[in-house]
């Protein structure tokens, strides 16, 4: 078994330089933790993966195609593979759980 507290991936996360923090790897799922600060820019691409993303703390936007929503702890967003999507207006620092199925980069043939 494979055990996380929020809390523990937060203090990992926090020993690194980058904005994704991958905790989990198996073929049909990968899951991590994502932060950006207040006012930051989130450089993400679509992924070929489709994903979830669980808001554990803060205020921003998202958005997904055309689509744009407000989130903040405790919102919950699916995003298709291949949709461009960010997050923006980022009003309070942005805390994230990532989930991909299948695992990230796995359609694209590359491992990060």
């Amino acid at each position: 078994m494979q055990a996380f507290t929020v809390n523990d991936l937060i203090d990992q996360h926090g020993q690194q330089k980058k904005l994704y923090l991958e905790v989990l790897r198996v073929p049909a799922l990968s899951a991590g933790l994502y932060i950006l600060p207040a006012g930051g820019v989130d450089p993400q691409l679509p992924h070929t993966e489709d994903e979830i993303y669980y808001i554990v703390s803060g205020r921003a936007s998202i958005l997904v195609g055309s689509e744009n929503q407000e989130v903040a702890a405790g919102s919950l967003v699916f995003v298709a593979a291949n949709v461009e999507h960010r997050f923006h207006t980022i009003s309070e620092d942005l805390t994230v759980l990532v989930f991909f199925a299948p695992a990230e980069y796995t359609l694209a043939g590359k491992a990060e």
